[in-house]
């Protein structure tokens, strides 16, 4: 995903960039930059996915079942499913993000700025030595508006697809699902939160781009983000969605399949479910 990552915040903070599609934004920066140029920033991506990622997914299973709790009873949890997945997601976004963001700003410095740092360790070193903790989570706020709206994407409509997938078949029909049919319901649903996931947080994503970049007025962080918005418009808001909903279809649908996949091999027991065809929630 890095390559697609790397063409979609030029897109968002480059200005000669701005109009640009994926293909031809990714043949702009291999005829200047060179191919290598494409997999800018894959340390921190990597290791910031993976650290963020880990920690949303365990996160998000024992805020879930935190809150089925909480509900009481296995039918008000079924009522109210729809608030536990966001609530969960959420909560569970906020303290991964809280490890994400320094990796965040990292991979985005080495984007934008060509010859900021040679990788992750030196790029993380330079920003942490010229700005401090402050330049690391200068992006705290913005990413969390980002990373929000894109876990509660992600998990919710991964639930309902999951649900309206199961909901059309009978117990027999589901007990018999083979290996084949399962992937294709978990990568069809992966695909629609990862849609959904990446154009609910679209704004929030630029605007961080922008923060990190070092755009926009001093003060405040909400008043530089309402002043980036409005310079921004509605359609500078979105610039880069098409290579993001790309990006981000491909990602969620890895991760689930991925955190399926490892589930299965450790045997782990399957995730609590709430969904609505269901009598009660269930492990």
């Amino acid at each position: 995903m890095t390559p697609i990552d790397v063409v979609k915040t030029r897109i968002q903070v480059d200005p000669a960039m701005a109009r640009m599609s994926l293909l031809s934004g990714g043949r702009r920066i291999v005829a200047q930059e060179g191919p290598a140029a494409l997999l800018t920033g894959f340390g921190p991506t990597a290791v910031g996915y993976l650290v963020q990622g880990g920690a949303k997914f365990a996160g998000y299973e024992f805020w879930k079942k935190t809150f089925v709790e909480i509900a009481g009873d296995q039918e008000s949890a079924v009522k109210y499913r729809t608030a536990i997945y966001l609530g969960a997601s959420s909560v569970a976004e906020f303290f991964a993000d809280i490890l994400l963001t320094p990796l965040e700003a990292t991979r985005i410095r080495l984007v934008s700025e060509r010859g900021y740092a040679t990788g992750l360790m030196t790029g993380f070193a330079r920003l942490a030595r010229e700005e401090g903790v402050a330049g690391l989570y200068a992006g705290f706020l913005p990413i969390l508006c980002k990373q929000i709206p894109y876990a509660i994407g992600q998990f919710t409509v991964n639930e309902f697809c999951h649900e309206l997938a199961f909901r059309t078949m009978s117990e027999e029909t589901k007990r018999s699902l083979g290996g084949p049919a399962k992937f294709g319901i978990s990568l069809g649903s992966g695909i629609v939160a990862g849609f959904a996931a990446a154009i609910l947080s679209q704004p929030a994503d630029t605007l961080l781009s922008q923060i990190n970049k070092g755009h926009g007025p001093q003060g405040s962080m909400p008043h530089r983000l309402r002043v980036l918005a409005q310079q921004a418009g509605f359609r500078g808001l979105f610039a880069g969605l098409g290579p993001r909903m790309i990006m981000t279809a491909g990602l969620v649908s890895g991760q689930f399949l991925l955190y399926g996949a490892v589930k299965d091999a450790l045997g782990a027991p399957p995730g609590l479910e709430i969904h609505k065809e269901n009598s009660a929630a269930k492990m």
